[in-house]
């Protein structure tokens, strides 16, 4: 009977140690990737180590976005509606509802993954250079519609988990899906400037 109980004790400890060890991501991770994994972590350090491993510009600009309270969205809150016609006729709701169910859908299959429907998306990393133009004073010389028509050209590209984080970060969100504050930012981050910028 000790022997069992023993056994128990290291399996228990060993999954304990699994849980919080930094997973090795692939070389160019998703966003969705490392913010999953910085929220997954238990302690504050082990959430800023993941930030500082995988840092990116990207990453960074989700950062700002999300809590520098003068990162201003100029896109409308909340839903994002369909942008053009292109989609079935069937379908209904919005560009949020296809988002939420396809990441929706990947939960259910314990994947990150819809398969032939994912493959080819691009990820925040290549469009990040974009978001300026959602923020009160990027571009204010381009129309809201021209602005908005952009976004959901972006949000229809991107990976799904990728689109769900811009939908989060454009009204300021983020800490809704991930574990991840201001405070955990600025350490894993000190050199965002934070303020200033509309």
């Amino acid at each position: 009977m000790t022997t069992t109980a023993k056994k128990k004790t290291t399996k228990t400890v060993k999954a304990k140690t699994v849980a919080t060890a930094i997973p090795n991501l692939p070389k160019i991770p998703f966003a969705f990737e490392v913010l999953d994994a910085a929220s997954k972590q238990r302690t504050k350090a082990k959430k800023i180590e993941v930030l500082q491993r995988y840092a990116h510009d990207s990453i960074m600009a989700l950062m700002i976005w999300n809590f520098d309270e003068t990162a201003i969205s100029v896109l409308p809150p909340g839903e994002v509606p369909y942008g053009n016609t292109r989609e079935d006729n069937s379908v209904t709701g919005t560009l949020s509802d296809k988002i939420s169910d396809a990441v929706g859908k990947m939960s259910e299959m314990g994947s990150t993954s819809l398969g032939s429907q994912d493959q080819g998306k691009a990820s925040i990393r290549k469009e990040y250079t974009k978001f300026y133009n959602f923020l009160k004073g990027g571009n204010d010389k381009l129309s809201n519609l021209r602005r908005e028509t952009m976004f959901i050209n972006i949000l229809e590209g991107l990976h799904p988990l990728e689109a769900e984080i811009l939908i989060l970060v454009k009204d300021k969100k983020l800490t809704e899906k991930y574990k991840i504050t201001k405070e955990v930012a600025s350490a894993a981050y000190p050199q965002i400037t934070w303020g200033g910028r509309s």
